[in-house]
């Protein structure tokens, strides 16, 4: 029994795309918003939506870690003497 060939192919669909691990925060974002609306149309086969699911999981992921590290870096906490908690103070305040 052969199938019909399909419109998009799951192996074609991650090809040619870029490395989400070299993807600034804004790049991540626009391929998460690109996978998204792929799988609202409703247009894309099952297992091309699992691979495109997949991928954004890994965006989505991508975004979260570039925020968390961008909190960091924004706010550094001031310990007192007692080394309890003092203040928050924004990461380029040493400059």
């Amino acid at each position: 029994m052969t199938h019909p060939p399909r419109a998009v192919n799951a192996g074609v669909m991650t090809q040619n795309q870029p490395d989400i691990a070299a993807m600034s925060f804004e790049e991540a974002l626009r391929a998460l918003e690109d996978v998204v609306r792929k799988l609202e149309s409703g247009e894309v086969p099952l297992d091309d939506s699992i691979a495109l699911y997949e991928r954004g999981e890994a965006l989505r992921g991508h975004c979260q870690t570039r925020l968390d590290a961008a909190q960091a870096r924004i706010e550094k906490i001031v310990a007192g003497p007692d080394g309890q908690a003092q203040a928050v103070q924004p990461f380029d305040a040493d400059r």
